[in-house]
């Protein structure tokens, strides 16, 4: 068994700069994830989850600090090699769908794909086999506005998946859900981590929700507490 974190914080900290003002959002944060958990970051509005999560993800860079993934320090890569990493390794889900509304779920889900090399019978297959672990494979074809929420969501979660990323990270995804909706949802993305192995990260405020992970770390003003 694979023993070595997939993600190793290392003192991380993040200052934003607001005028003549620094905000600390994140404050020498160090904090191990092993491959398949499901680590929920919970926390209080301005607390920094979703900070970390977006450092984590590569999607923000912090003021001080290491975040190394398999062994890589994603917050030394320049934006051209971090771009790459990306669009590789990360899996991103969050509270809007954002899917392309003259898209069919299908094509929606394809889009990370055509940045790859694959052709294009390859590509279909990944689709096919993305939407199939969300149960939408008889929506292939549909449009997003003949979806239900948590159906948009599920192509979501399946576009996330479709290049077998190493981390699926997910900000909210069930903010704007029914309660049936996100438990769907969240039972996905909680099977991604124990029958697929899939390593999720989410940030959520949701008890309920949270409830669904492997782990929570609680976070306050800017760092992580017992």
């Amino acid at each position: 068994m694979d023993t070595d974190p997939i993600v190793e914080v290392r003192g991380l900290t993040k200052i934003y700069r607001q005028g003549e003002t620094n905000i600390v959002a994140l404050n020498q944060v160090t904090v191990g994830i092993q491959p398949g958990e499901f680590v929920v970051l919970m926390g209080p509005s301005g607390s920094g989850k979703s900070t970390l999560l977006h450092l984590i993800a590569g999607i923000d860079r912090p003021t001080s600090g290491d975040v190394l993934v398999r062994g890589i320090n994603v917050a030394a890569l320049n934006e051209s090699r971090l771009a790459e990493w990306r669009n590789r390794n990360v899996g991103f889900v969050f509270q809007s769908f954002n899917l392309i509304p003259v898209l069919t779920a299908a094509e929606n889900v394809e889009l990370p794909l055509l940045l790859t090399g694959l052709n294009a019978k390859r590509r279909r297959e990944h689709v096919a086999a993305a939407l199939d672990l969300v149960g939408l494979t008889e929506r292939a074809r549909h449009l997003p506005r003949q979806l239900s929420g948590g159906q948009e969501q599920r192509v979501a979660i399946a576009r996330a998946l479709v290049t077998d990323p190493l981390l699926v990270v997910a900000d909210e995804p069930t903010g704007n859900l029914d309660a049936k909706s996100a438990h769907d949802v969240l039972g996905i993305l909680q099977s991604l981590s124990r029958e697929a192995g899939k390593t999720v990260i989410m940030v959520t405020h949701d008890p309920k929700a949270a409830a669904f992970g492997s782990r929570q770390l609680h976070l306050e003003k800017g760092e992580i507490v017992a």
